[in-house]
């Protein structure tokens, strides 16, 4: 599964987040900005900024 962050549209690695799901909220690594996951798709989550990064 991947996820690409909505700000920077870099990869998320989500591998550091084993039991993800709906509505969790998660750090992008690249740029530091909350995101939470929104939906599932086929393969991929999406997600929508939560606040702004660092």
């Amino acid at each position: 599964m991947e996820l690409i962050c909505p700000e920077c549209k870099n990869d998320v690695k989500l591998a550091r987040f084993p039991n993800l799901k709906h509505n969790d909220m998660i750090e992008c690594g690249w740029c530091g900005i909350a995101l939470m996951i929104t939906e599932t798709g086929k393969g991929q989550w999406l997600a929508e900024v939560v606040e702004e990064g660092k």
